[in-house]
C-alpha cells in the first residue's frame, strides 16, 4: 500500500491500496468487515460535561467564592437577609447564564454530525445499490451526480463535466471542475485536488465515480470536527479583567475591614460585636457584588441594540470583546463580496465596455451568453444552475433581453457540453428561415484556436492577427483584475450535420466578444475598511480563492495597496514557513489566498501570540475551527453552515463586513460604560471604606451597618445600571482599540476612581465635622446623632451627584448632555426618593437612627453633593488643557 496521499496515485495505485475492483466493488463480506474494524463513515463527538457539572463549574471563580462567603455572612451574622438574598439571587443567574451560553458552544460539531449525507449509490458485488452513507468504507466505489452530496471522501475514477461546489470546505466562490488527473506533490491544497471529491460537498453539474479513500473522522471534514474538540475555549479581555479585578478588590476591601475592625477594638469605638458587625456590613457594602449582574445587563442591553443593526450576540462577553478587536480576519466571498457572480465588464467592436454600458442594437454577444447556457429559470423567476452561467443570463435581463421569447423564436435543437479538456460549450437553434444558429462560449484562448472571422457591428469580416492580439491583450488585462474571462463566437450554418460534435461545428466561427464576470465587492464594503484603519483595527482578507482574485478583490477594497504583492500569501507559501518564521513574518501579510482549515487557526494564533485580539469571520464549516479560536468568531446568518454558527460568538444576519465596523462601535461604547459603571460603584465604594476608616482613626462615632447597607443598596445599582446605557461619545471611532492589555482602569479611569472616592470620603468627613462644631442641639448624644445623620446622607446624595461626573471619563458634563439618559434620570430620581425617605418620612427615623435636619444642616449637605461636581469638573477641565 502506498503512503502517498489519494491526489498523487494513479487509478491502478488506488484501487490496489484500497483493495478494491472498479467494476465489482467490495463484497457485502468485505465491507462488513472493513466496517466492524473502522467503525461508522460518522463524526465523532467530544465529551460532554452534565448541565450539573457546567453549573457546578460556574462556581470555581474567586469572585462568586468571596459573594457566596459575604452572602452566608450577611445572613447568618448580620441578619440582613434582604442583602443576602440579592447576592445569592446574582450568583445563581450568572450560573444559570453561563451554563445556557456553554450549551450553545456544543451546537458546532453537532451540526457537522447532523451534515452527514443520509444515503450513497455504491457498487456492492457488481450491483449499484443504495446504502446509508454511515456504512460506507474505504474501498467503496462510489457513484455521484448533479444534486448529490459527497458521502465520504473519494480520489475520482470517471468524470463526466463535473462540478462539485466546495464553499463550504474551501471557501471558493465557484464549483470546482472535476478531472481524473493524477497531481503531482504531497502538498497540494485541498482547493486544488481537482481528482478528489470530499465529503458533504455538492454535485452541481455532471456525474462521476470515485474510491472511497476516508470515512468519518479521517475525511477533511472529520478533521475539522477533531480541531473544533480540540480547540481550547479563550477567555475574553472582559472575562480577564472581570476575574483579576474580583480578586484585587475582593482581597484588598478584607484587608481594609479588618484593619477597621481592629483599629475600632482598640480604641474602644464599639463593643467586640459591634465592631465585628460593622466591618462585616463594610466589606459587604464594598464589595461590588452587584457589579456581575450590572455588567450583564449592560451587556445584554448591548446585545439589543447589535440585533438592530444586523449582529446577533450568541454568547455576552462578544459585546465588549468587539470594542477591543484589533484585527478582524474577514472571509471574502459573501463578506466583503456579495457572493454572486455578476458581469462586470464586456469587450465588442475591439472596444472594451463597462457592463453598465450595455450591449446596445442586435448585437449577438446576448444570444450566445444566453443561448450556450444550461440556466433554468424558474416560476417565480429565481434561477438554478452554474453561478457563471445564471450571472450571463441575469446580465441578459438587464439589457431588457427576452430568453424565453428568443428561445420561442429559435428554440435549440441540439447541442455540444461543455468538457473540462476543451473547455468550450455549443448549442444549436433552428432559425425562422430554415438554417441554424450555432452558439459558442468558453475559454478565450480555445475559442480563438477555431475563430476564422470577426463581427464589427452590422458587418462581419476576416480574422487578422492585429484581431488576435488586441483580444488577448485584453483578455489578459481583465484576467490580472480577477475577472473570469469567457469568450463568445457563433456562424450560421444550413443544415445539421450528421454527427454533431464538436469537429463538426465548433469551426469557422464568427468572434463575437468577451465577456468578464467576477463575484464584486459589496458597495458599502470599502467604506466600512476604511472605518476600520480609521479606528486603528486592521482588516484582513482569508479565503479559499485564488490568489489573483484575492489580491483584486484586497486592492479594490483598500485592504492592500494594488500591486503590493508581499502583502499576499497563498496557503502553500504559508505551509513551507515554519512556526517561529511566520511568527516573525504574520505582520507583513493582510491577503492569504488557497487556504486550508489549519491555516486559519494557525494565522489566528500568531496573532494572539502578540497579544492582539483577533475577531474572524466565516460561514463555512473550514471556518469553525479558526472561528472558535478567535477571540470572537463571527459567523454569517444567510450563506453560513449551523456549523459555522454554532462555532460562532456573534452571527451577522446580512453577511455583511460594515455591519462588523458597526458592532465594534457598539462594543466599544458597551466598554466605556462598563468602564463608567465601575468608576462609579468603586470611587462610591472607596468613599464609603474610607469615611468609616476614618471615623474609626479618628476615634468619632461610626456609621452603623444599616447606613452602609441601605446606602450600598439604593445608590448603588440603579444608577450604575442606567450608566450602562449612555449614549455613544463622540469620536469613539477615531481611538485606537484597547487592546488585550489594559483593563477597567485604563485611560485615566483608575486615577479617577482613586481621587473621586477619597474627594467623596473627605466631603462626607466635612460634613460630619461641621455638624459636631456648628450644632444645633446642646446635647452630646443630640450633636453625635445629628452628625451622623448628616454624614449618612452626605455619603448617600454625594453618590448620586457624582453619577452625573461619570458620565464622561475626560469629557465636561455639559459636553455630554445632563439629561440625555432617560433612563439615567429616572434612576437618580428613585435612588434618591429610596435614601429621601429614611429620613424625611416619619417612622423610619427609629428604624434606621437618623433624626430631623435643619435647613442649615441641609444646605450643609447639599453644598458637598453640588461640590463634588464643581471640583470634578475643574479637574477634568485641567486634564483637558495638559492633554491638549
Amino acid at each position: 500500500m502506498t503512503d502517498h496521499p489519494a491526489y498523487s496515485q494513479t487509478k491502478e495505485e488506488i484501487l490496489a491500496s484500497t483493495k478494491t475492483d472498479l467494476d465489482v466493488g467490495l463484497s457485502t463480506q468485505e465491507a462488513q468487515a472493513r466496517l466492524a474494524q473502522n467503525g461508522p463513515n460518522a463524526l465523532a463527538k467530544g465529551e460532554k460535561k452534565t448541565v450539573l457539572q457546567r453549573f457546578l463549574d460556574q462556581f470555581k471563580d474567586f469572585m462568586i467564592i468571596v459573594l457566596l462567603v459575604a452572602a452566608l455572612i450577611a445572613g447568618f451574622v448580620v441578619h440582613e437577609w434582604a442583602d443576602a438574598g440579592i447576592i445569592l439571587a446574582v450568583v445563581i443567574l450568572n450560573a444559570i447564564f453561563g451554563v445556557f451560553q456553554e450549551s450553545k458552544a456544543e451546537e458546532a460539531i453537532d451540526a457537522l454530525a447532523e451534515m452527514a449525507t443520509p444515503d450513497a449509490h455504491v457498487r456492492r458485488g457488481g450491483q449499484v445499490v443504495t446504502i446509508p452513507s454511515s456504512e460506507l468504507v474505504v474501498g467503496d466505489v462510489v457513484l455521484v451526480e448533479a444534486g448529490d452530496v459527497v458521502p465520504a471522501d473519494m480520489r475520482l475514477i470517471e468524470s463526466a463535466n463535473l462540478k462539485i461546489e466546495e464553499s463550504a470546505l474551501t471557501g471558493e466562490s465557484v464549483p470546482v471542475e472535476k478531472d481524473v488527473a493524477t497531481l503531482t506533490g504531497d502538498k497540494v491544497g485541498i482547493g486544488d485536488r481537482t481528482n478528489m471529491g470530499f465529503m458533504n460537498s455538492n454535485i452541481t453539474y455532471g456525474r462521476g465515480v470515485g474510491v472511497v479513500v476516508a470515512t468519518g473522522m479521517n475525511t477533511e471534514v472529520g478533521r475539522i470536527a477533531g480541531m473544533i474538540n480540540a480547540a481550547e475555549e479563550t477567555t475574553t479581555p472582559l472575562q480577564e479583567n472581570l476575574s483579576q479585578l474580583g480578586k484585587s478588590l475582593t482581597i484588598m476591601i478584607l484587608v481594609i475591614a479588618a484593619i477597621v475592625f481592629g483599629v475600632g477594638l482598640w480604641r474602644g469605638a464599639a463593643s467586640l460585636p459591634e465592631m465585628f458587625l460593622t466591618a462585616i456590613s463594610l466589606a459587604v457594602a464594598a464589595i461590588p457584588e452587584g457589579l456581575p449582574a450590572i455588567v450583564t445587563i449592560i451587556l445584554a442591553l448591548g446585545t439589543q441594540k447589535m440585533a438592530k443593526r444586523n449582529a446577533l450576540v450568541r454568547k455576552l462577553p462578544a459585546v465588549e470583546t468587539l470594542g477591543s478587536t484589533e484585527i478582524i480576519a474577514s472571509d471574502k466571498t459573501g463578506t466583503l463580496t456579495q457572493n454572486k457572480m455578476t458581469v462586470e465588464k464586456v469587450y465588442y467592436d475591439g472596444q472594451l465596455h463597462d457592463a453598465i454600458d450595455g450591449i446596445q442594437g442586435e448585437n449577438p454577444l446576448l444570444e450566445i451568453m444566453t443561448f450556450a447556457n444550461d440556466t433554468q429559470i424558474q416560476e417565480d423567476g429565481t434561477m438554478l444552475g452554474d453561478p457563471t452561467e445564471t450571472a450571463l443570463v441575469a446580465y441578459g435581463q438587464t439589457r431588457d433581453f427576452d430568453l424565453k421569447a428568443a428561445l420561442a423564436a429559435k428554440p435549440r435543437v441540439s447541442e455540444v457540453p461543455f468538457d473540462s479538456e476543451r473547455k468550450l460549450m455549443t448549442t444549436i437553434h433552428q432559425l425562422a428561415d430554415g438554417r441554424f444558429f450555432v452558439a459558442t462560449k468558453g475559454a478565450p484562448d480555445q475559442l480563438l484556436k477555431r475563430v476564422t472571422q470577426i463581427a464589427e457591428g452590422a458587418h462581419v469580416r476576416a480574422f487578422t492577427d492585429a484581431d488576435r492580439e488586441a483580444i488577448l491583450t485584453t483578455n489578459k488585462q481583465l484576467a490580472k483584475q480577477a475577472l473570469r474571462l469567457l469568450g463568445m463566437a457563433y456562424q450560421i450554418i444550413d443544415a445539421l450535420p450528421a454527427t454533431v460534435d464538436s469537429d463538426t461545428v465548433e469551426h469557422d466561427l464568427i468572434f463575437a466578444g468577451l465577456v468578464g464576470m467576477i463575484d464584486p465587492e459589496r458597495p458599502e464594503a470599502a467604506d466600512a475598511v476604511a472605518a476600520a484603519k480609521d479606528a486603528g483595527i486592521r482588516p484582513m482578507m482569508i479565503t479559499g480563492d485564488h490568489q489573483d482574485t484575492a489580491e483584486a478583490i484586497a486592492g479594490r477594497l483598500g485592504i492592500i495597496t494594488p500591486g503590493d504583492d508581499d502583502a499576499v500569501i497563498t496557503g502553500a507559501q504559508l505551509d513551507a514557513q515554519s512556526d517561529e518564521e511566520f511568527d516573525r513574518n504574520v505582520e507583513k501579510y493582510s491577503v492569504y489566498a488557497r487556504v486550508a482549515p489549519e491555516h486559519k487557526v494557525r494565522i489566528v494564533n500568531a496573532w494572539q501570540k502578540r497579544g492582539k485580539v483577533v475577531a474572524m469571520t466565516g460561514d463555512g464549516v473550514n471556518d469553525a475551527p479558526a472561528l472558535k479560536a478567535a477571540d470572537i468568531g463571527i459567523g454569517m446568518g444567510i450563506t453560513g453552515t449551523e456549523v459555522s454558527k454554532g462555532a460562532s460568538d456573534m452571527v451577522l444576519a446580512d453577511d455583511n463586513f460594515s455591519t462588523i465596523v458597526k458592532a465594534v462601535e457598539e462594543g466599544r461604547k458597551v466598554f466605556s460604560n462598563i468602564q463608567k459603571s465601575i468608576q462609579y460603584l468603586l470611587s462610591a465604594n472607596l468613599g464609603e471604606v474610607l469615611t468609616l476608616f476614618m471615623m474609626t482613626m479618628l476615634g468619632w462615632d461610626i456609621l452603623a451597618p444599616v447606613h452602609i447597607l441601605w446606602i450600598n443598596l439604593v445608590t448603588d445599582t440603579f444608577p450604575a445600571i442606567a450608566l450602562g446605557v449612555e449614549p455613544t461619545e463622540p469620536g469613539i471611532m477615531k481611538q485606537k482599540p484597547r487592546g488585550r492589555k489594559s483593563n477597567f482602569f485604563s485611560g485615566g479611569v483608575g486615577q479617577a476612581v482613586i481621587w473621586q472616592g477619597i474627594l467623596e470620603g473627605v466631603l462626607t468627613l466635612g460634613v460630619y465635622f461641621i455638624g459636631i462644631t456648628w450644632p444645633i442641639h446642646t446635647t452630646q448624644a443630640a450633636i453625635h446623632a445629628d452628625a451622623l445623620t448628616m454624614a449618612y446622607a452626605t455619603l448617600g446624595l454625594i453618590q448620586l451627584f457624582h453619577a452625573f461626573n461619570v458620565k464622561s471619563v475626560h469629557q465636561s458634563l455639559f459636553t455630554v448632555g445632563l439629561f440625555r439618559n432617560r433612563a439615567f434620570n429616572w434612576a437618580i430620581l428613585a435612588s434618591f426618593l429610596l435614601l429621601a425617605v429614611t429620613i424625611l418620612v416619619p417612622g423610619f427615623n427609629g428604624l434606621f437612627h437618623v433624626t430631623s435636619l435643619d435647613w442649615h444642616q441641609w444646605a450643609a449637605v447639599l453644598g458637598a453633593g453640588v461640590a463634588i461636581i464643581v471640583i470634578v469638573e475643574v479637574v477634568k477641565f485641567i486634564q483637558r488643557r495638559i492633554h491638549r
